[in-house]
């Protein structure tokens, strides 16, 4: 049946509606500060073969969800589905998540005995076991290394919670209270995006919601063709360097992509890409779509409407199980930091297409750290990790400086405010400020990262993990690189460390550290910067007079 356009708008703002009323229920009732703070999750209504129709503000979950559905779909048909179920999944490989720290619920949605959709939602929890406390362990060599794994199994049946599955979980972890607290707020995300969904085909009819669901995907697909289209024929290739993969800390990790665009269609060739790591950089086809499918969007044009027709239109090759196609056991917990380098080569690669649109490399994801707690005697005391995710700053473009100290590309988290780490934690954060001279220098110039500083009240485990330290987010025609990412042990002593971009530390009270993103690379020629501009940035304080003199000529201060 036809389904007239008025009426498929409308619905596709219901979809968009729904899922962002799920995201702020899940936010406010999140236990952990990763969800209630940093918002490291995503909420989604998919049709009933998982294809996205609207995209959510967490990106790169967004081509997830089709993997994920298609394979409980693959398990349990459409006939061994029930109302009220709900699946977990959390397995990078069953399910492909993005690692096992990412816990997936999906729930099919029926209207008279019809499947039409699923409500589905993917967080982070704050530990599922493994070898370190917060469960990304920057040095895991194996999946197993970084905490249980749960291919999708029933963890509601007909609405029924499975007590069994919830004791397994809460055995696993070293959070029991607030992983199962997180999860229970995703079941009740997604169970009022299904009630809602429900009301949507009584309203409207099963069958018009559906077809309009249908209509959804076809729209968004023409209009991604479209703007395909717009790419001139041709091929090009770029590469970039990981600083290592966390275990073999002496070599750099190679990305590289050769784009090809023939009549509209551009394919991406990953082939050149390194063989998988030992060490946790390695991706799932998901994340490496999210990628490409995220890139597209930004050089094209960012109002285009996401959804899963896209796959239809972008082609993908790859070597044979390299870091971006790794196979099991192969560890995956650092992903993000890959993802965003992946990024940067992507632009680099697409700027002939589309000259001007690209920008210089970007700070990354700026790093994480887990600061286990411990008592007086050793023993780790029974509260939460403390556990932060950090930006970093953008690159600079054609016509504009970077963003500083923000999130970049698909990462869109937030960071914990110091008085919720304060009143929870035994520390102090005593400076958090943006870094001087860390943008790299051009005529526009890269964003500043932060610092971030922390004295330790009570003996802790620390792990951090991050990127960027031993090569520089690159500036682009002709600008020069941002600053570097660092981890320092008793910042502004005389006995400061520089420590290893992942490590593990155990730590006594009264230590201080300091986490500092990288910087985003300039772009241009730093000679071309406009007087105006670098006279604000000494007022301000984003250059300093020496960085001034440095890099941009002492003429120009």
């Amino acid at each position: 049946m036809a389904v007239d356009p008025v009426t498929v708008q409308l619905l596709r703002n219901r979809v968009a509606s729904v899922m962002q009323e799920m995201d702020f229920r899940f936010y406010r009732s999140g236990y952990s500060t990763i969800v209630r703070e940093s918002r490291d999750f995503s909420c989604v209504i998919v049709d009933r073969s998982g294809r996205l129709l609207v995209a959510p503000w967490m990106f790169f979950h967004a081509p997830v969800y089709f993997h994920l559905v298609g394979r409980v779909l693959e398990l349990y048909g459409s006939d061994g589905l029930s109302p009220g179920d709900v699946i977990v999944c959390n397995h990078p490989y069953e399910g492909n998540m993005p690692h096992v720290s990412d816990m997936a619920v999906v729930s099919p949605i029926f209207h008279d005995g019809r499947l039409v959709a699923f409500a589905g939602s993917i967080a982070h929890k704050a530990d599922v076991g493994g070898t370190v406390p917060g469960s990304t362990n920057g040095q895991a060599t194996e999946m197993f290394h970084e905490g249980m794994l749960l291919p999708p199994v029933k963890l509601h049946r007909a609405g029924v919670p499975d007590a069994d599955v919830e004791r397994l979980i809460a055995a696993n972890t070293r959070a029991p209270e607030l992983v199962l607290g997180d999860l229970s707020g995703q079941i009740g995300a997604i169970t009022m995006g299904r009630r809602q969904v429900i009301e949507m085909c009584d309203r409207f009819g099963g069958a018009t919601v559906s077809e309009a669901f249908e209509d959804m995907i076809k729209s968004s697909g023409e209009e991604f063709r479209a703007a395909l289209a717009r790419l001139p024929d041709g091929t090009n290739a770029a590469e970039g360097f990981l600083d290592h993969d966390g275990v073999e800390t002496d070599t750099p990790v190679r990305l590289a992509v050769r784009v090809t665009v023939a009549d509209g269609r551009p394919t991406f060739d990953f082939s050149a890409t390194a063989r998988r790591t030992r060490g946790p950089t390695n991706l799932r086809i998901g994340l490496v779509e999210a990628c490409v499918y995220y890139v597209l969007i930004g050089m094209l044009d960012p109002e285009l409407r996401y959804s899963d027709a896209i796959r239809d239109l972008v082609g993908f090759e790859f070597g044979d199980d390299t870091v971006v196609n790794a196979s099991p056991p192969a560890p995956v917990s650092s992903y993000m930091k890959t993802c965003q380098k992946l990024i940067d080569v992507l632009l680099q690669a697409l700027d002939p297409f589309l000259p001007g649109r690209a920008i210089a490399h970007s700070g990354g994801s700026g790093g994480s750290i887990v600061v286990a707690w411990k008592g007086d005697d050793g023993i780790r005391k029974p509260r939460a990790n403390q556990y932060e995710i950090f930006g970093s700053a953008y690159g600079a473009s054609s016509g504009g400086d970077g963003a500083s100290g923000a999130s970049v590309h698909l990462a869109n988290l937030f960071i914990a405010p110091v008085e919720i780490i304060e009143s929870e934690f035994p520390c102090r954060i005593t400076r958090f400020e943006l870094n001087p001279d860390t943008g790299g220098a051009g005529e526009y110039r890269g964003g500043l990262s932060f610092v971030r500083q922390y004295t330790l009240e009570a003996p802790a485990a620390v792990v951090y993990r991050s990127d960027r330290a031993i090569i520089a987010p690159a500036g682009l025609a002709g600008g020069r690189d941002g600053g570097p990412s660092r981890f320092v042990l008793a910042p502004g002593t005389p006995e400061a460390r520089v420590m290893p971009s992942s490590c593990r530390l155990d730590l006594d009270a009264g230590t201080t550290f300091a986490v500092r993103g990288a910087g985003g690379g300039g772009y241009g020629d730093p000679a071309r910067r406009d007087r105006e501009r670098l006279e604000r940035d000494l007022e301000e304080g984003y250059v300093s007079r020496e960085g001034a003199r440095r890099d941009y000529g002492d003429d120009r201060t």
